[in-house]
């Protein structure tokens, strides 16, 4: 699932940069899956259908939609999807513009609009009261959660929630039994409050990857700190997990402003991966690490530096679908 751009969002001014970006990962995923489009209206619903397919995407893989947004970080609003004996839960938990920073009430209400359309077939949906954003939380896919905590167990987001009620929610509704939290790490520019597919993420059940940078930058305290919780977490087998670090993926500005690039923020599809890349020296050594963790899986680098512009990256855009959820249309 991904989000077009449009000029009532805060792309306005930058639509020129960043559709074809949006168009490049579109056109990447529809050559390997099914790949739905949401957009604000018909119009630019056959505008982004026609950039991606100019770009290489599989016609008969692309379906739009249009649906109103506030902005494009589809990670964040999506479903969470949860399969079980009892068949495919589409969760809705809810989203506040990250603590109340920005609009969000169009984007809190797409799950739910998709669903009452018909658009997931015979999926469930399950509405959450609680706050939680899907680039939050990274799971290995064996009932082990990891996240930062104060992008979680957050005031700003629920306020009066306690640690253990949000655990509960977060073992009864997506299955964890086991939630590892982590006190440090950020990056600069990042308005997430530390979400966790910015700073490290599971290769597989038993490797984290995690992000690095140079010891002159302002962000490496807190990036040494989450190593040092890291390499302290064990797997559920009691062993230390295999930690890889991801090279530093530069100091980017937007005027004064810096930008949180972060090679983190990769997103595995069917039989690739797509990495967000910035025009830097590091992003061919970042190519070759992930290439290492995924080896039957080909590398395929997006240049993000116009997504960078809005302090997210490539996975923030973009949220899988299990194919277990049967996409009408």
């Amino acid at each position: 699932m991904l989000t077009w751009p449009h000029a009532h969002s805060d792309w306005a001014d930058a639509l020129a940069h960043i559709e074809p970006v949006c168009a490049q990962i579109g056109a990447a995923i529809a050559r390997r899956q099914r790949l739905l489009v949401l957009c604000q209206d018909d119009v630019l619903a056959a505008r982004a259908r026609r950039k991606t397919i100019a770009a290489g995407g599989n016609p008969s893989c692309i379906t739009t939609l249009s649906v109103t947004s506030d902005d494009t970080w589809a990670r964040d609003y999506g479903p969470l999807t949860v399969i079980d004996r009892d068949g495919v839960t589409l969760c809705d938990f809810r989203f506040d513009g990250w603590g109340g920073k920005y609009a969000a009430e169009r984007d809190n209400a797409i799950t739910r609009t998709l669903h009452q359309r018909g658009l997931f077939g015979a999926a469930r949906l399950r509405r959450l009261p609680l706050v939680l954003e899907g680039g939050a939380i990274e799971t290995d896919g064996q009932g082990t959660l990891l996240a930062t905590r104060r992008s979680v167990v957050c005031a700003a987001r629920n306020p009066a929630v306690s640690e253990a009620s949000i655990e509960q929610t977060l073992g009864d509704v997506l299955g964890a039994s086991r939630i590892l939290w982590l006190e440090t790490g950020g990056l600069s520019g990042d308005d997430t409050d530390g979400h966790i597919d910015n700073l490290a993420r599971f290769a597989d059940a038993e490797t984290i990857l995690y992000v690095t940078t140079e010891p002159d930058d302002a962000d490496f305290d807190a990036l040494r700190g989450m190593y040092r919780q890291l390499k302290a977490l064990r797997t559920r087998a009691g062993r230390a997990y295999r930690l890889i670090a991801l090279p530093p993926a530069g100091r980017h500005f937007d005027g004064d402003r810096r930008l949180p690039a972060t090679y983190a923020n990769f997103l595995l599809i069917n039989g690739a991966v797509l990495l967000p890349v910035y025009g830097v020296a590091n992003d061919g050594p970042a190519m070759s690490v992930l290439q290492g963790c995924f080896r039957n899986r080909e590398i395929i680098p997006i240049d993000c530096r116009p997504v960078i512009r809005q302090n997210g990256s490539l996975h923030c855009l973009t949220l899988q679908l299990p194919a277990a959820v049967a996409l009408a249309g």
